[in-house]
């Protein structure tokens, strides 16, 4: 980014596929800020499980009423000798009724740690406008015909791709 003329703070947002040391002690070393998804286990979700009913702080949401942010400290990769505290910003959301989720979980929950300074919720507003991001990107190849549409399965040809039509 710097060496394409890219000026001022650096921030990377990934989903937890880029969550592993290597990038993390990468974002460090060069300086670059970054929220990362993270992988959940059985320890990270019961640290996530302890944070106090009274740190949940509701937020907006497609349903009213049913998602909130809270965050907490974590050391993720403990096992490194470059393993440092973080911040830990959780999303915990309740499973629309009637889903599979809903028998078994009063939460989902959406963790990511970053390096950011900043307000909690303007933090995790920001991290999911990445998963937003990422949909309308996948939106605009196929909407544009980059990728192609899925086969019809009665059979029918699929649709061409306004802009591949011949005269």
């Amino acid at each position: 980014m710097r060496y394409a003329g890219a000026k001022g703070q650096l921030t990377v947002r990934a989903d937890s596929g880029f969550y592993n040391h290597d990038i993390v002690a990468a974002c460090c070393k060069m300086k670059v800020r970054y929220s990362f998804t993270v992988r959940q286990h059985q320890s990270l979700h019961n640290l996530i499980e302890a944070i106090p009913e009274a740190e949940w702080t509701p937020i907006p949401y497609w349903m009213e009423g049913v998602a909130d942010v809270a965050e907490t400290t974590y050391t993720p990769f403990q096992h490194e000798p470059d393993a440092v505290p973080v911040r830990l910003i959780v999303r915990r959301v309740k499973p629309t009724p009637g889903s599979q989720l809903a028998l078994f979980a009063d939460y989902g929950y959406h963790a990511f740690i970053t390096d950011r300074a900043g307000d909690t919720l303007d933090l995790e507003a920001d991290h999911r406008r990445h998963a937003e991001i990422e949909n309308a990107i996948r939106d605009l190849k196929y909407g544009v015909g980059l990728n192609p549409p899925m086969a019809d399965p009665r059979g029918a040809s699929p649709p061409t791709p306004p802009g591949w039509r011949c005269r």
